[in-house]
């Protein structure tokens, strides 16, 4: 792995991986300030696959079809990322239509794509499980950009212009960090001369300040939604926690698997759904934004068993706040978050990902190989002291019930 830097000053790494036939390339923006209107970024990036200057949508798909390129464009909360797959022999030209769509958008589809994007989010919220997350993000993350979820996006929707798309791309364009990632068996030299030709127009301020504020959660709060035709009771509880970038990233991702991300083995599954038998599924969840992270315990259940599950969520809760976890259950999940980072960078597309996102959250592009270090060094004191900093009283309970 090698790190270097274009021409343009953006940032980049290079992998090779020996007798691969096709290449993977991320590109990331990062997003230094809140939408003004929420979901403007959101349809921003959608548009950005609509039509360029030299190409229709239609063409551009056809080109991309024709050479099996896969090529997608999407939006994180902190970072707009444009990425691709293809053979080798077509990097370069994978490249130029990369370059094609940063620079020479049209956006021209936008009403078009607007009606869409107002069905399929109201198709999605149809969901009851989506239906009580979105619920549940608005409300951690209330009055705050991470929380434009899709039912505050869908209030907004109709007030978004296509000069506030424009003018938000513009800015994006010009006042981000960018960080490029790419893994594949091409030599580096040709890899180095291929983006400096054909990213040259762009420019990185690696000195961009973010205005984004890290948001807070003042008191707990519970929120329902009824459903008529809701069969399940949905039911999401969750804390603001650090994020990836915290010292105590290792035990918190640890007391995940510990709590439900591992499946059959982890606490939540064995007790709410193996002993009581309140779920087919329940699991808790670790998402890392560049400001905070979000910690959840999700469980879908009968209406009448509602307070059994919070009751079952604080019972585990409690446990591992008081109780040192056994070693042997604390090695098992050791293991079990080594053998998924592994798992999770098996192809040159999720390895070039992987290298983008930790680039641009301002991490070092060998953060995997350090937090496995680190994750094998995490004790049992360790693992409580989390617990008992962070699972606090001001937390979210999403409700979703018939």
């Amino acid at each position: 792995m090698k790190k270097f830097e274009l021409k343009n000053k953006i940032k980049a790494v290079y992998k090779q991986n020996k007798n691969t036939p096709r290449v993977g390339v991320c590109l990331n923006f990062s997003i230094n300030e809140e939408e003004k209107i929420a979901g403007v970024y959101y349809l921003m990036a959608r548009l950005l696959m609509q039509g360029t200057k030299n190409y229709t949508s239609e063409q551009l798909a056809n080109i991309l079809d024709l050479n099996a390129i896969n090529f997608n464009v999407d939006i994180k909360q902190d970072y707009l990322r444009f990425r691709f797959v293809c053979l080798n022999e077509d990097f370069e030209l994978a490249t130029e239509l990369m370059s094609e769509i940063i620079s020479n958008s049209t956006f021209e589809e936008f009403d078009k794509e607007k009606v869409k994007m107002n069905g399929e989010m109201v198709a999605e919220l149809d969901s009851a499980r989506l239906r009580a997350l979105d619920n549940y993000y608005k409300n951690l993350f209330e009055n705050h950009y991470y929380g434009n979820t899709h039912t505050k996006i869908l209030e907004t929707l109709e007030s978004i212009t296509k000069k506030d798309i424009l003018d938000a791309y513009e800015n994006i364009l010009n006042n981000s960090e960018k960080v490029l990632s790419f893994v594949g068996d091409i030599e580096f030299e040709r890899v180095e001369n291929v983006f400096n030709k054909n990213l040259a127009n762009l420019k990185s301020d690696n000195n961009v300040q973010k205005t984004i504020t890290t948001p807070t959660l003042k008191e707990a709060k519970t929120v329902e939604i009824i459903k008529n035709d809701a069969q399940q009771a949905q039911i999401i509880q969750g804390w603001i926690f650090p994020s990836l970038k915290d010292e105590m990233y290792p035990a918190i991702v640890l007391m995940n698997i510990i709590l439900g991300s591992a499946g059959l083995s982890s606490r939540l599954f064995l007790e709410l759904r193996e002993k009581k038998g309140l779920a087919y599924t329940v699991r808790s969840l670790y998402e890392s934004n560049e400001l905070c992270a979000s910690f959840s315990i999700y469980i879908a259940t009968e209406p009448k068993n509602i307070q059994v599950c919070l009751d079952g969520f604080k019972t585990e809760i409690d446990k591992i706040k008081n109780t040192l976890v056994d070693e042997v259950e604390l090695e098992n999940a050791k293991n079990n978050l080594i053998g998924r980072q592994q798992f999770v960078t098996e192809t040159n597309a999720q390895q070039a990902n992987q290298l983008a996102y930790y680039g641009i959250m301002g991490l070092d592009f060998n953060f995997q190989e350090k937090m496995i270090d680190q994750i094998r060094k995490v004790t049992p004191e360790q693992i409580r002291k989390c617990a008992q900093t962070y699972f606090t009283d001001k937390f979210v309970i999403s409700i979703l019930k018939p």
